[in-house]
C-alpha cells in the first residue's frame, strides 16, 4: 500500500504542478539562503581559527584582547599606542621564550596593510594545521627596500618579482602621503594562505623605519628630506613596534610567561592565547550569528506556511478525489497519510534543489567571496550539520502537512460525494 500511496501523492501533486512548484520553488530559495549562513558562518570561523596557529602569545600595550588580536592578526582596527624596542628586546631575553617575531603596522599600499617585519616572520610564522609561509615566487626580502607581498595583492593589482611600489602613510587618502621618494621593490610572492597574510605587503622592520625618518606626528618634516639612497648613513633600529608574536620553548610555561609580561615594569603591556581571544570574538559576535541563522529559520517557516495555504487551498477542489479514494477502499489513515507524504515530496524537492543551486553557486562565488570579504569560501556537498538542517527542513515539510492531513481525515464520504447544488 505504501507504494499505491507514493504513486498517488506524485500523480496528484503532478496534476496540480503549477501551484506546488511555487512551493517548491519558495523551499529552495530558503534552502539556499540556510546553507549559505551556515557554510559562510562556519568558513569565517574557520578562516579565523587558521589565520595564526603557532604562536603561543599575542603581546601588544594593554588594551582589549580582541582590539589586539583584530589589528595584530587581521589588520582590523588601528592601536592606541606602540610598544617601545627596549621592551622587546627584554622579552627576548626572558628565559621562557623561543622567538620573538614583531609586527610594525599603520602604513597602506593602494588599500592592503603594510607589515613591517623580520625575516623570523617566514620562518615561525604559522597558519592552519601549523603549516610554515610558502614563496610562490622569490625570495624574502633582505635589503631595506624590499617587499614580499601576499597572493591576494598579486592577483588583484598583477604584481610579479622586480615591480617597484610606493606604500602611502596611514590609509593613503592623499596623494601627499605617499613614500613617493623611497619606493620598494617587490622580490617575493607568498602562496597562498586563506589567511589575512595574503592581503599584506611585507617589509623589513628597517624599510619602515626608513620611510619615516623624515616624517614626525604623521606628517613630513619641511626641508629634512632623507633620499633613499642615504637611509643607511642613519640609524635604522626601530623606536617602537604595534606588537609581537611570541613562540615559547614549553607550551606548559605559557601563563607564566603571560603573567610576567602583564607585569611589566617598564611599560605598560598586555599578552593574550589567540585562542582565548578568538573565542571572546566570537562571544562578541555571537548575536549577529543568531539572528542571521534566525533570519534563515524565519524564511523556511515562511515557505513552509505556504505550503500549508497551497494545500489547504487545494483541499476544497480535491474533496471529491479523496472521497472516491474513501469509496474504493482507502482507510481515514491512508488519506491523512497521502497529505503527509505530499508535503513530505514537495519539501524534499525543495531542499534537493536548493541544495544543488547550493553547491553551483558555492563554485562561482568562493573566488568573490575571498577577493572582497577575506573569506576561504568552501564550496562541495553539505557538511554533517548541513544535512542536518536539510532532514529538518524535509521535517517541517511532514509537520506542515498535518493540519491540512487533518481536515483531509474528517471529511466524509457523504459530503465528498454528494452533489452541490
Amino acid at each position: 500500500m505504501a507504494g499505491g500511496l507514493l504513486r498517488i501523492a506524485v500523480g496528484s501533486a503532478w496534476h496540480r504542478r503549477f501551484g506546488l512548484s511555487l512551493v517548491v520553488l519558495s523551499v529552495a530559495l530558503s534552502t539556499l539562503l540556510l546553507l549559505g549562513v551556515e557554510r559562510l558562518r562556519h568558513d569565517v570561523r574557520e578562516g579565523f581559527a587558521q589565520s595564526v596557529s603557532g604562536t603561543d602569545l599575542l603581546v601588544g600595550p594593554r588594551t582589549g584582547s580582541v582590539q589586539l588580536l583584530l589589528y595584530a592578526v587581521f589588520r582590523l582596527g588601528s592601536p592606541t599606542q606602540n610598544i617601545r624596542w627596549s621592551s622587546v628586546q627584554a622579552i627576548e631575553r626572558d628565559p621562557a621564550v623561543a622567538w620573538v617575531v614583531p609586527l610594525s603596522l599603520g602604513d597602506t599600499h593602494r588599500g592592503f596593510p603594510v607589515v613591517g617585519t623580520t625575516a623570523g616572520y617566514f620562518e615561525h610564522f604559522r597558519h592552519g594545521a601549523r603549516r610554515p609561509l610558502a614563496l610562490a615566487q622569490g625570495l624574502a626580502f633582505d635589503g631595506v627596500f624590499e617587499a614580499v607581498i601576499g597572493a591576494e595583492v598579486a592577483q588583484r593589482l598583477g604584481y610579479q618579482p622586480g615591480q617597484r611600489i610606493v606604500l602611502s602613510h596611514g590609509g593613503g587618502e592623499f596623494a601627499e602621503n605617499d613614500h613617493a621618494d623611497k619606493p620598494f621593490t617587490v622580490v617575493g610572492v607568498l602562496a597562498r594562505t586563506g589567511t589575512p597574510v595574503d592581503r599584506s605587503v611585507h617589509i623589513p622592520l628597517a624599510g619602515m623605519e626608513a620611510i619615516h625618518l623624515d616624517w614626525q606626528m604623521g606628517a613630513p618634516l619641511p626641508g629634512m628630506a632623507v633620499p633613499a639612497e642615504r637611509v643607511h648613513e642613519h640609524d635604522l633600529t626601530p623606536r617602537t613596534v604595534t606588537a609581537l608574536l611570541v613562540g615559547l620553548k614549553s607550551r606548559a610555561a605559557v601563563f607564566s610567561a603571560q603573567r610576567r609580561i602583564n607585569a611589566f615594569a617598564q611599560e605598560p603591556l598586555m599578552a593574550v592565547l589567540p585562542g582565548v581571544a578568538l573565542d571572546e570574538l566570537w562571544d562578541a559576535v555571537d548575536a549577529g550569528e543568531r539572528a542571521l541563522q534566525a533570519m534563515g529559520a524565519l524564511v523556511a517557516v515562511v515557505s513552509l506556511a505556504g505550503l500549508v495555504a497551497v494545500v489547504v487551498t487545494g483541499l476544497e477542489q480535491r474533496r471529491r478525489e479523496l472521497a472516491v479514494l474513501r469509496a474504493v477502499g482507502a482507510r481515514p489513515g491512508q488519506v491523512f497519510a497521502l497529505l503527509l507524504l505530499e508535503g513530505a515530496l514537495v519539501a524534499a524537492a525543495g531542499a534537493a534543489l536548493g541544495t544543488l543551486a547550493w553547491v553551483l553557486a558555492a563554485v562561482g562565488l568562493a573566488p568573490l567571496a575571498e577577493a572582497r570579504l577575506g573569506v576561504a569560501l568552501q564550496p562541495g556537498w553539505p557538511t554533517p550539520r548541513e544535512w542536518a538542517l536539510l532532514g529538518m527542513i524535509v521535517l517541517g515539510g511532514t509537520v506542515a502537512a498535518l493540519l491540512p492531513g487533518w481536515r483531509a481525515y474528517r471529511l466524509s464520504l457523504a459530503d465528498g460525494l454528494l452533489p452541490r447544488g
